[in-house]
């Protein structure tokens, strides 16, 4: 039984070692689709239309413009996931005591000798591998070896975590990825539908296969991308992870589903003008905590407040 435990042990850190040094493949991977897509739109199929004259340039010119729109919104979303740190427990972290219920510090006394020995306890509980407190919605993440804050899942397309402080430029990284993709596929559909018909493709055979590659590449990305959004929307829209929604939950209500309008803002932020962004306001930063990946008001807390 003892050297199957460490068997086991050993391959979990091969594991995690081993997506560790995928995440730097996948960079150059997503980079590789992005050039590819580029080649094919810009320099193979559109950018010659420009001057084609009318109507071909109008049309290759509104492509064109569509195309680098989004892929700068793209690229700005995806390094931001990839550089954000997700949010880690701050040093000596205590959770707060709320003196105007009455509340006693979980951390005084006998009773912080009973966190690590009761799971159930929602208010305080410890990390046995970090050896430190964890706040609420807080996971350890075998891969990077620490507690992230609201830790949705480790990401090897981002090579980080997904968490409290990136999450949001996750979620732009998927909806952007999408709105690309799918642009290039259908802006090339009419050479994909060339090569199988008997007109006359112009291009060397290079810049064919580079475009039927491209194609392929960005229907196939739109469609699993498209899949992961729609889970996440839905995740947002209940105001849960993608751990929480797998852990066994007793509750027939989740307690920080507070409705889909806040639980939105808990992501995006309250500023408009941000919501499309991989960044938040410093009004929002300021009065809303919850971006800071600590503090979580429940929905007994709300509708206490709204009482």
């Amino acid at each position: 039984m003892h050297r199957s435990g460490a068997t086991m042990a050993w391959n979990v850190f091969k594991f995690c070692t081993a997506l560790r040094g995928l995440g730097s493949i996948m960079i150059l991977l997503v980079l590789g689709v992005v050039g590819v897509s580029y080649y094919a739109v810009v320099f193979t199929t559109y950018g010659p239309a420009l001057t084609a004259g009318w109507p071909d340039s109008v049309i290759a010119m509104a492509v064109l413009i569509l195309f680098h729109c989004l892929l700068v919104m793209l690229l700005w979303s995806y390094f931001a996931a990839v550089l954000t740190d997700p949010g880690c427990v701050p040093p000596n972290w205590r959770p707060a005591v709320d003196e105007e219920r009455g509340e006693a510090d979980p951390l005084n006394g006998s009773e912080f000798s009973n966190v690590q020995s009761d799971p159930s306890n929602q208010q305080v509980r410890v990390c046995r591998k970090c050896n430190q407190l964890k706040p609420p919605r807080c996971h350890h993440c075998s891969v990077c070896g620490r507690c992230v804050l609201k830790m949705d899942h480790h990401c090897v397309w981002v090579v980080n975590c997904v968490g409290a402080l990136n999450y949001k430029h996750f979620l732009l990284f998927l909806f952007y990825t999408f709105l690309e993709t799918t642009v290039v596929t259908v802006s090339l559909l009419p050479n994909f539908v060339s090569f199988f018909s008997d007109a006359e493709i112009p291009g060397t055979p290079s810049t064919l296969a580079t475009t039927f590659l491209a194609f392929v590449l960005n229907l196939a990305f739109a469609l699993s991308v498209f899949g992961f959004l729609v889970m996440h929307i839905s995740l947002v829209a209940a105001n849960t992870t993608t751990i929480e929604a797998y852990e066994k939950k007793t509750t027939p209500k989740w307690r920080y589903d507070l409705g889909r309008r806040k639980n939105f803002e808990q992501v995006f932020g309250m500023d408009k003008q941000y919501w499309l962004i991989p960044a938040y306001s410093e009004e929002d930063i300021r009065r809303m905590p919850v971006l800071q990946g600590l503090e979580y008001p429940s929905k007994l807390d709300f509708d206490s407040q709204e009482y």
